[in-house]
């Protein structure tokens, strides 16, 4: 055989190589080898593959238990940063490069059942992150207001009352406000706000079901045994849900909510949530928002009234003042509550 020849085979013989290799699976390898779901814990996922291309990433399997982030690298190694949410369980993570097969590495998921304040929330609910508490305070108080200014006919047909704005503005704003939320929210503008990175609802270990409905400290049977409800009215909202603050207005952070107990009505406790600036029409001024609730056939309305409006009300017993014992005073959410009693 003539050197050329030979030549032409060995080329052949090393391309049969490089594409056999480049068909297999890539290596996997992720450290540490088990995640602890309460939503910031990471591992790194190291990929080494002699394919070109960069590599897809997917969960294969309980695909909300962890999020793939910041992936980069190149020369037949990558890396990504697995942040874990806070469903337990076992997730699997796909990889596969262009043309090539893929390969899966499976990851271990601890549940947080902790309840570090004793006040009844799971840590899995609780927004440690500062960055994480400002979103779902910028979000419960916009899509509040953003209510207010809706056409009544254009409102969720739940917000009927006090307490069913506040769960609304409450689960909407723990949602992933992406382009598939947008289409259903039915709102005329959506804001730039952050997302809480945390967990997005629904997707937590109590699944819809946001609110306490039963006294004491969560433990984990609290997940199946009815503790938790996707309804509550602004009695159980305040009880089981929310930490007093203050009977002082002054004490009040936008999301913060104000509750009161009229004896002598129908439904005696009620609930307005405090806005602070408002965040769809700055002018300076702090506000209130609530709905009224219905009243025979009157079925209600939405107010937004000035701190200044509500301190001056017509009507004594709702203004929000320490000498008024009808004021119960300003509460805070549970999930904001930062680290144990």
């Amino acid at each position: 055989m003539s050197t050329a020849g030979a030549a032409i085979l060995l080329w052949m013989a090393a391309s049969s190589a490089r594409r056999r290799e480049a068909a297999r699976p890539p290596r996997l390898s992720v450290s540490p080898g088990r995640l602890f779901a309460d939503g910031y814990d990471t591992a790194t996922l190291v990929i080494a593959s002699s394919s070109a291309g960069q590599p897809a990433i997917s969960v294969a399997e309980n695909p909300h238990a962890v999020t793939i982030e910041d992936t980069r690298g190149g020369g037949g190694r990558w890396q990504a940063r697995l942040r874990a949410g806070v469903l337990g369980g076992l997730a699997r993570v796909r990889v596969q490069f262009p043309g090539g097969a893929a390969e899966e590495a499976a990851i271990p998921l601890t549940l947080d059942t902790r309840d570090s304040a004793g006040d009844g929330t799971p840590d899995f609910l609780r927004l440690d992150d500062p960055h994480d508490r400002q979103s779902f305070r910028r979000w419960f108080t916009w899509l509040g207001e953003a209510q207010y200014f809706q056409a009544p006919a254009s409102r969720p047909p739940e917000i009927a009352d006090c307490a069913a704005l506040i769960r609304y503005a409450y689960r909407e704003a723990l949602r992933a406000h992406d382009g598939a939320w947008a289409a259903t929210a039915r709102l005329p503008l959506i804001p730039a706000f952050d997302s809480v990175a945390k967990y997005q609802y629904p997707y937590t270990p109590l699944e819809a079901s946001l609110f306490r409905v039963r006294e004491g400290s969560f433990e984990a049977a609290d997940l199946a045994n009815g503790a938790f409800a996707q309804f509550a009215d602004a009695q159980t909202l305040r009880r089981y849900n929310t930490r007093f603050r203050s009977r002082d207005l002054r004490a009040a952070e936008p999301g913060d909510l104000l509750f009161y107990r009229q004896a002598d009505a129908r439904e005696p406790f009620h609930s307005m949530i405090y806005l602070g600036e408002s965040p769809i029409h700055p002018d300076g001024k702090r506000y209130i928002l609530y709905h009224t609730g219905p009243d025979g056939s009157d079925p209600g309305e939405m107010r937004r009234l000035t701190v200044e409006e509500l301190l001056d009300f017509p009507q004594p017993q709702w203004r929000p003042v320490a000498a008024n014992p009808n004021f119960l005073g300003v509460s805070r959410w549970n999930i904001l509550t930062e680290g144990s009693k």
